[in-house]
């Protein structure tokens, strides 16, 4: 992650929050107030994102200090004291939230990945992400997915061209559309097709398409596909792959899974600062 790309995500998260003030903690704490406290892990989970945790409050104000009791992407159980915070109080009360949205659901995601890349060890097939992120979230989240393990997609509409049913549509079919990406792209970037059927497989192979996805297709379809396919481009398994059975999905072939549940509809790990009484 860039810092830059950090600081623009915890600025704008701070203010939705806090806006004109924290009218509670200004209200009911001594502005001079020092406090301490502990991150504790409720469930058993992966920890991702101590450093933005950690960024949060020294956004805030650089006196806090934030200690971390455990590694960037270790496994912990319930009850493990993740860090300790010490500082002015007004500052970690108005950063608690922000801090603990950001790690909780990117610890979340890399817990979730670290489960689908289990379901698949020792097939060879790789788990990757989608675009199918929180808007404006998308480096925190994708970068929780490495943390987990898995693999990351195109980070946007600019780094990857990926052909789907809409552009099929809207090209005049498979073929016109990867001539026409051909000539517009250099050659460094690949091409990959949206295929729901063999009839499209075909036409995209035809075409030179280097990555091919199966979409919505059963194990026993993406199995045929992957043995017709030979070779001749990647393969790649997505729609609604989150509900799907990964391990029997793997064992068709197939290069790369993706998961768009891995970012949309993951469950944010529960963890809670517990600050110490005075």
């Amino acid at each position: 992650m860039i810092k830059p790309e950090i600081d623009r995500i915890i600025a704008a998260a701070l203010a939705e929050d806090i806006g004109g003030g924290d009218i509670t903690t200004e209200a009911s704490v001594p502005q001079d107030t020092m406090t301490k406290g502990r991150f504790v892990a409720k469930e058993a989970g992966i920890i991702c994102g101590l450093a933005v945790m950690e960024r949060v409050f020294g956004y805030l104000d650089a006196s806090v200090l934030v200690a971390a009791k455990v590694k960037e992407g270790e496994t912990v159980l319930p009850g493990t004291v993740i860090a300790t915070i010490e500082g002015p109080a007004h500052a970690i009360l108005a950063g608690e939230r922000v801090a603990l949205n950001l790690l909780q659901r990117m610890s979340g995601i890399a817990t979730k990945t670290a489960r689908a890349v289990a379901a698949v060890a020792g097939t060879g097939t790789k788990i990757t992400d989608t675009r199918k992120t929180t808007p404006l979230l998308r480096p925190l989240e994708k970068y929780a997915v490495r943390i987990g393990g898995g693999h990351n997609h195109r980070s946007g509409l600019y780094d990857g061209v990926l052909i789907k049913d809409n552009h099929i549509a809207a090209a005049g079919g498979i073929g016109p559309a990867v001539e026409a990406a051909k000539k517009r792209i250099p050659h460094t970037l690949k091409i990959e097709v949206e295929a729901a059927n063999f009839v499209q497989i075909k036409e995209a192979l035809q075409a030179g398409a280097d990555i091919i996805m199966l979409d919505n297709m059963t194990t026993e379809a993406m199995a045929c596909a992957v043995k017709h396919i030979d070779g001749r481009a990647l393969t790649e398994a997505s729609g609604n792959m989150g509900d799907q059975d990964l391990s029997a999905v793997a064992e068709t072939g197939v290069d790369l899974i993706s998961i768009g549940a891995l970012t949309h509809s993951v469950r944010a790990l529960d963890i809670s600062l517990k600050l110490e009484e005075e």
